[in-house]
C-alpha cells in the first residue's frame, strides 16, 4: 500500500511535494486527474490522500465522496479554493483537513506527520474481545492468541479499521490481493469463511464480520 497518493494536476507542485515527501521516507504515488486518482487508489491504496479540487475531469470533491463511500483513509484537502463554501464543503464531504493554497511546505510536512502520527501510530487495535498487536502482527480473542496467516491478519486489521463501515468485495480484494495476479476474488470469500471460524462464537451465525448481500462485508462490535 502507498503511504500518500499527491492528487494534483500542477506538475510542479506535485513534484516538489512529491520530492521532499520522499525525503521524509514516505512512499508517493502523484495522479494528475481524478480518474487516475481512483484507479490507483482502486488499485494500490493509500494511507493518505492529498487532494486537490480543481482537476481536469471529475473534479477533487468528487474523488473525495468516492473514497469516502468505501474507506475512512485520511483525505488532506490542498486547494487555491478558499471561500468558506468551498472549505465548508470539503469537510462535509469527510476530508479530514483543508489547506489553503500557497502553503508553507514545513506547515504541510507537519500536519501530514500529526494524520501519520494520530491515525498509524498506535500498535494496538482494540474491538471487544479481540486484540490485534500491528507490530508483532498477532490477534487475541480474550487474551488467547489466535493462528492468522499474512493475508487473515491483514483482511481482519482492514476491517478492524474500518469497523462499522461497508466495504465493497472490490474494494477489499484490491487491498489485500491487488499485486497478486493469481488471485481471485472467490479467494476473499474463503477467507471470510475462516476469519469467522477463527473469531466467531458461531461461524455460521456470524455477529462480528457481517456479510451485506450485493456489496461486501463489514466488522461489528460485539
Amino acid at each position: 500500500m502507498t503511504d500518500i497518493l499527491i492528487v494534483e494536476d500542477n506538475k510542479e507542485l506535485a513534484e516538489l511535494l512529491y520530492d521532499f515527501l520522499r525525503a521524509e521516507n514516505y512512499t508517493v504515488s502523484i495522479a494528475e486527474t481524478g480518474e487516475k486518482a481512483l484507479s490507483l487508489y482502486e488499485k494500490y491504496g493509500a494511507r493518505l490522500v492529498v487532494l486537490d479540487i480543481m482537476l481536469p475531469g471529475i473534479d477533487g470533491f468528487a474523488v473525495c465522496r468516492k473514497i469516502r463511500e468505501e474507506s475512512n483513509t485520511p483525505i488532506l484537502i490542498v486547494s487555491a479554493k478558499t471561500e468558506k463554501e468551498d472549505k465548508l464543503n470539503g469537510l462535509v464531504l469527510g476530508a479530514d483537513d483543508y489547506i489553503e493554497k500557497p502553503y508553507d511546505i514545513d506547515i504541510m510536512l507537519a500536519k501530514i506527520g500529526g494524520i501519520f502520527k494520530r491515525r498509524y501510530s498506535v500498535d494496538e487495535l482494540i474491538c471487544g474481545d479481540i486484540r490485534i498487536s500491528r507490530e508483532s502482527r498477532r490477534v487475541y480473542k480474550n487474551d488467547v492468541l489466535l493462528e492468522m496467516t499474512p493475508k487473515e491478519f491483514d483482511l481482519l486489521v482492514l476491517l478492524v479499521e474500518n469497523k462499522n463501515k461497508t466495504l465493497t468485495k472490490e474494494y477489499l480484494f484490491s487491498q489485500i490481493w491487488g499485486s497478486d495476479s493469481f488471485s481471485e476474488q472467490q479467494t476473499l470469500t474463503v477467507h471470510i469463511k475462516w476469519l469467522r471460524r477463527k473469531i466467531e462464537d458461531d461461524p455460521k451465525n456470524p455477529k462480528r464480520i457481517l456479510t451485506v448481500w450485493g456489496v461486501g462485508y463489514k466488522y461489528e462490535s460485539v
